[in-house]
């Protein structure tokens, strides 16, 4: 019999890079049958529409795609409803409580964690913090025991893929896990390199609290520097607020406007710490340079000057060392005094090695090996 495959992602509620690593993974398995736990049709990736793809109970419960966040409570009970008895391996791409799922005797989890949920874990004092003391008591409870529901969830998974060595250090942390780094899937095809840069700053992703796009409009309120603001997101408002003249805000882009948005900007600011970032290295698609707070997976993505600035060969970025308005300033000054060592072309270059192909073929390789007893699997190339 051939194999049957299942890939199953947390939710198509946003368009984000763990939707685009769901998207690869199910069009290397054209016939694998797609599981989450809600999903909104004008979210679901545009390489896996048309696919059979279930959701969970939560989909029937009005209001959840918009405040899916919510019914955390109810995640464990919504997963494990979901019928992946036929499946003999289940691919999932997790950074909520997918891994959870009830596979049959004998079927292979291979969990592809692009983090540990934060607002169960690491970010769990910060997240309850700023609640109001209504909603903190409730979330709180929830969160207790969603959380011992999680950890014994991530002992189901068969293998661990982590997207970055800072998440598999949490996996290990938090679960007590190993895993393998496969880095996520970056389109790198679409960049392009251009002779003559604008003189904008760029900052690129939704806006949300920990994003701390807040620190790249200040940095450029006190320099004067023109920064150009891509994204939408519940800080907008605060963030218009803040902006002074030379600060613009683009909205939401199509790929093409993104693209070129990229290879025009005089440097990618970056501020967040994230589990991996494929923002920073979209811009390095298109040779630009980044200046990234210096914590997180921009440490394994960006090839930096350090925050004292010490010599490197073929730098891609630089890094600041704290998430202070002084510090990025202090950084972009370094940055302008030192901008002729950096070579769009290598940059470019960098960037090419996560590209979408090695990614596939890591996956390959990692599954063929995690499987050893399985039929040969109907692999595919994109």
């Amino acid at each position: 019999m051939p194999l049957r495959i299942a890939v199953v992602h947390h939710w198509f509620v946003t368009q984000g890079g763990g939707e685009r690593v769901a998207e690869v993974i199910a069009q290397m398995f054209p016939s694998a049958d797609i599981f989450t736990l809600i999903c909104s049709p004008e979210f679901v990736p545009a390489g896996i529409k048309g696919r059979r793809l279930t959701a969970s109970i939560l989909q029937r419960i009005p209001g959840a795609k918009k405040a899916h966040r919510h019914f955390m409570a109810a995640y464990p009970f919504a997963v494990e409803q979901l019928d992946l008895s036929a499946y003999d391996l289940v691919l999932t791409s997790d950074s909520g409580p997918m891994k959870g799922v009830i596979t049959k005797p004998g079927a292979v989890q291979i969990c592809y964690c692009h983090s540990p949920m934060r607002y169960l874990w690491d970010s769990y004092h910060t997240y309850a913090a700023e609640m109001r003391s209504a909603v903190r008591w409730p979330f709180s409870i929830s969160a207790h025991y969603v959380r011992n529901w999680d950890y014994l969830a991530a002992q189901r998974v068969t293998s661990f893929v982590a997207n970055s060595r800072h998440v598999a250090a949490r996996i290990r942390h938090y679960y007590g896990r190993d895993s393998t780094v496969i880095y996520p899937p970056i389109d790198t095809k679409r960049g392009f390199l251009t002779t003559s840069p604008k003189e904008y700053y760029l900052a690129v992703g939704r806006l949300v609290s920990y994003k701390r796009t807040d620190l790249l409009i200040e940095a450029c309120n006190r320099l004067g520097r023109r920064l150009r603001v891509v994204g939408v997101g519940p800080e907008l408002k605060r963030m218009r607020d803040i902006a002074g003249p030379t600060i613009e805000f683009a909205g939401a882009l199509g790929v093409n406007d993104l693209w070129n948005t990229y290879a025009n900007c005089r440097a990618l600011l970056f501020a967040a710490e994230e589990d991996f970032g494929m923002v920073p290295l979209e811009a390095q698609a298109c040779g630009r340079p980044v200046i990234a707070y210096g914590k997180g997976g921009a440490l394994e993505t960006v090839r930096g000057y350090a925050c004292d600035s010490t010599p490197i060969q073929s730098p891609t970025g630089m890094f600041f060392k704290d998430q202070t308005v002084d510090s990025l300033t202090a950084t972009m000054s370094r940055f302008e005094a030192i901008e002729s060592a950096f070579s769009p072309a290598e940059i470019q270059n960098h960037a090419r090695s996560f590209d979408t192909q090695e990614f596939i073929d890591r996956m390959y390789a990692f599954i063929a090996k995690t499987c050893p007893n399985f039929p040969m699997l109907p692999l595919s190339s994109l």
